[in-house]
């Protein structure tokens, strides 16, 4: 309870929460990205993104994934040949 206190005001104190009087999702994902203490819930609190974004991210990233699993399988190969 005292650790989701602190974490709600050190987020509101650095974040736009004075601007807007309210603590907001993006302030806590921002404390948790900046702030060394909080680094460990990066991955709870991530930044928001567009759905169409995070889809271009996945095809990326499954078109590198493609790409270095060829390159394994040719190194592979080439020291079976030696």
């Amino acid at each position: 309870e005292l650790f989701v206190q602190y974490l709600a005001t050190y987020s509101y104190k650095h974040g736009r929460g004075k601007e807007k009087n309210a603590l907001t999702y993006s302030d806590l994902s921002h404390t948790a990205e900046e702030c060394e203490t909080f680094q460990f819930l990066a991955d709870i609190l991530p930044k928001k993104i567009l759905a169409s974004k995070y889809l271009k991210m996945l095809e990326k990233e499954k078109r590198d994934g493609e790409v270095g699993e060829d390159d394994e399988e040719d190194e592979e190969e080439e020291e079976e040949d030696e």
